[in-house]
């Protein structure tokens, strides 16, 4: 097995613990600071962040059935209309894919999941781990992208690393 259930619980408190730092951050920002197309990806904080919260529920649909986000990839930057509307959302979202994480059992891991990729324009079958892990990865990769942002911005975020983590054991 790739990975475990201990795994999948440790990813989602971290994301829950980087999440709730960013949001911290980002809620003194100004809209023009938080729009501002930075080079990245997906250009600003804002939108990095919103296509972020996109893919987090676009996958616990997938993996969980929960509600499917409006929109493709283009589309995702603009999901949430604030940074009010995106941090009661990015909660709530944590709050989910911890509580998934927090029932899934050994083999709620094994198999195949099935779907058809808007990106791809295709149908695609891939094992389960190796999308639960794209799904733990994409999620820090792209807040790299966002905390890169925020220190060119003269930000100083805290700890990142996942052996800080309060109560890693």
């Amino acid at each position: 097995m790739l990975i475990t259930p201990d795994y999948c619980r440790t990813m989602a408190r971290y994301n829950a613990w980087q999440n709730n730092g960013l949001r911290k951050m980002i809620e003194v920002m100004s809209p023009e600071d938080l729009d501002l197309d930075r080079g990245a990806f997906f250009g600003s904080i804002r939108g990095t962040l919103n296509h972020l919260l996109w893919g987090d529920q676009l996958w616990m649909h997938r993996f969980a059935g929960h509600d499917c986000p409006a929109g493709g990839i283009q589309q995702s930057v603009t999901l949430t209309p604030t940074i009010a509307v995106w941090g009661a959302e990015r909660f709530r979202t944590d709050g989910r894919i911890t509580l998934w994480a927090e029932r899934l059992r050994a083999v709620d891991l094994t198999g195949t999941l099935s779907w058809h990729s808007g990106a791809l324009g295709r149908d695609v079958t891939k094992p389960l781990q190796v999308l639960v892990m794209h799904f733990f990865n994409h999620q820090t990769h792209h807040r790299g992208q966002v905390h890169a942002m925020l220190t060119a911005a003269g930000l100083r975020h805290g700890d990142t690393d996942l052996a800080f983590m309060p109560d890693v054991e």
